[in-house]
Order: C-alpha cells, then structure tokens, then sequence
C-alpha cells in the first residue's frame, strides 16, 4: 500500500496539493509569522453522502446487499459487524465517505518515511449495526534539487527513488521552496455507516 501510493506522488502533487483545485473545502498557505509568503500548501476535502436501502441479508456468510441511488445493488461484506441479526430486508443503510488529501513543505526534520493507521469504532453490542472506519497513509520525501527557471523539484521518497516532478505555474509561493525541505502529503479515508429501521 505505502509502496504503491509513493508511485502516486506526482499526480498528487500536481492534481491535489501544490497546483490551485477545486474541491468542497481548500485552504492554501498564506505568510509565516513574520509576513512572508509562506511554503506551499493545500488541505482538499471532499465529501460524499448516499442512502440506501437492505434488500437481502445472508447472516451464515455475513453479505448484506444494499440498493442505493439509481436502483445499482451492492453486497457488502459484513464480516466485523456487530448485532448483523438486527439487519431485515427494508431498513435504510446511510452512507458517509469523507476524503482528505494535505499537502505542505515544512524544513525537513527526519529522512524520508511512509506509515499508514487504522481506526475502526463499531456500534455497541444490542444497538443497530454501524460504525466508522478511518485509514490514513502519510508520505514524506525530501527535496534534493530544485530549478525555479524551468519550475521542476527532485523529490527523494522513502525508498530512497528521486522523482523529477514539473510544478504547475498556478502554483503560488514555488519559489519558498529550498533544498531541504520536506514535502509531505497525508491521504485520509473515511466511511462512516449506520442502518435505520424505515
């Protein structure tokens, strides 16, 4: 997993961080204490919500099927789910799933490193089935060279690949950026689930 988002990294960084994108919620990075333009740096959330409906519940094998939005069927796997004998064809399964990509340069502070974290939260025993799971995975790589004239920055990953990645013009305060610094990006998923009786 962690290798495989490193290999994501320049289309993070174009698409998601560095570059100006549209998203539900963005914050960029504006000046320092001292009223300098501040490094890069972008926060992009995104937000999406559905309801569905329990059309067929198989406890033996823990697979729930749920219709949502335009009639498409779904099964679930319902492995970790607590009090699944409450689920009945007919209750209303509601669905949150929260994206967050954060992007920043800050002054490098350790070598390079990728690490990813779990949270899971299940409804309490007797209460309705639900609960929310969390996975974020972070990626820190370090600047090794930087050229301001053709806009282009050597990323050094954790596995110690160097990525020559081309800095999108819309981009602001590029040129806070300086050999050394650290670029790390911090990917977060959320879904949160509950069911409901109609």
């Amino acid at each position: 997993m962690m290798v495989k988002f490193f290999s994501w990294l320049p289309a993070i960084i174009l698409m998601a961080g560095l570059a100006s994108c549209s998203s539900a919620q963005q914050q960029e990075g504006q000046r320092d204490g001292a009223g300098t333009a501040a490094k890069p740096g972008a926060v992009v959330v995104d937000v999406v919500q559905w309801t569905g409906t329990v059309k067929a519940v198989d406890p033996a094998k823990k697979l729930v099927t749920v219709e949502g939005p335009g009639g498409r069927t779904t099964t679930v796997n319902a492995q970790n789910a607590r009090n699944l004998d409450q689920v009945k064809p007919g209750d209303k399964v509601n669905v949150e799933l929260i994206e967050e990509m954060a992007l920043f340069v800050r002054k490098a502070e350790a070598a390079p490193s990728a690490s990813e974290e779990q949270a899971v939260e299940l409804a309490p025993k007797g209460k309705m089935p639900g609960g929310v799971v969390a996975n974020t995975v972070q990626i820190t790589a370090n600047v090794e060279a930087i050229d301001y004239g053709k806009r282009t920055v050597d990323l050094k990953g954790p596995l110690g690949n160097v990525r020559t990645l081309k800095v999108d013009k819309s981009v602001k305060n590029f040129d806070q950026v300086k050999k050394g610094d650290q670029v790390v990006i911090r990917h977060t998923e959320a879904i949160a689930i509950s069911v409901t009786k109609p």
